[in-house]
């Protein structure tokens, strides 16, 4: 599929950072889109990467989303610490993805996804090649990018529908001040599918269950499927808890998902 990195550049002041070479608000987002061949205009698919960046993994999860009619793309949700790290699945990785997480702030979290929606939108005249202006957007995310997916199906009013895959600390807000996203979850107003693993203990069943609940409560639209054997990052190919039967069911599902409510 052809892709390319983009840079998306905020508004407001310019700054400088020369540990990072990183200018203001300016966020690279991973982009794949179909062929030219095969249309002018695409429904679009935010993928919201792990605590490993938007690294190798996440870039072909966007161009499987791009062989399958959608316009994807992976902003470096990092930035503000680091322009673009891409890490591996090593301890040393894993250490460095949790602390790039730790910092992280829910309301820079929505800012961040609120500008990748107005880059795909045409919002500041860059759409992938104007093929994604007037289309829906839809947002997938794994893991860290399973919250913010969570996150953003409360707090951004432009996205069409979200799937979370093992979303943990939905119950814990990041950054001083700010409510967790499951206490936003009666601002859902789109249809939210959950995909979970019954060896996960980030979110835990139980915590599957508190999440069910409030949903529950607030009327949202859902569909949760919790694989039997499956545990934390069961979609990545990559690391250890690979779980090949839960992630092919819960790709067709998403699919499915993402064609009924973004093509539909």
């Amino acid at each position: 599929m052809p892709s390319f990195w983009e840079n998306l550049r905020f508004g407001g002041d310019r700054g400088f950072d020369d540990m990072h070479g990183y200018q203001g608000l300016d966020m690279v987002a991973y982009v794949s889109h179909p062929a030219p061949s095969e249309g002018v205009s695409w429904p679009a698919v935010i993928v919201i990467q792990e605590i490993f960046g938007v690294n190798e993994h996440i870039q072909k999860v966007c161009d499987r989303f791009a062989a399958n009619g959608y316009v994807a793309v992976a902003p470096a949700l990092f930035h503000r610490e680091h322009p673009n790290p891409k890490l591996g699945y090593s301890p040393e990785d894993m250490q460095a993805g949790i602390n790039y997480m730790s910092v992280m702030n829910d309301e820079e979290i929505v800012t961040d996804i609120n500008e990748t929606v107005n880059y795909i939108l045409g919002g500041d005249n860059r759409t992938p090649y104007n093929r994604t202006a007037g289309q829906k957007v839809g947002i997938v995310g794994y893991c860290v990018g399973g919250r913010i997916t969570y996150l953003a199906a409360t707090s951004c009013p432009r996205l069409d529908a979200a799937v979370a895959y093992y979303p943990g600390r939905v119950l814990v807000p990041f950054g001083d001040d700010n409510p967790a996203p499951i206490d936003l979850t009666g601002n859902i107003k789109i249809p939210l599918m959950g995909q979970f693993g019954d060896q996960d203990g980030n979110p835990s069943p139980a915590d599957v269950e508190t999440i069910e609940a409030r949903l529950d409560a607030a009327g949202v639209s859902y569909d949760f499927k919790m694989y039997a054997g499956a545990g934390h990052g069961f979609n990545c190919d990559e690391r250890d808890s690979y779980h090949a039967e839960a992630a092919e069911d819960a790709w067709a599902r998403t699919l499915g998902f993402f064609n009924q409510h973004l093509k539909g």
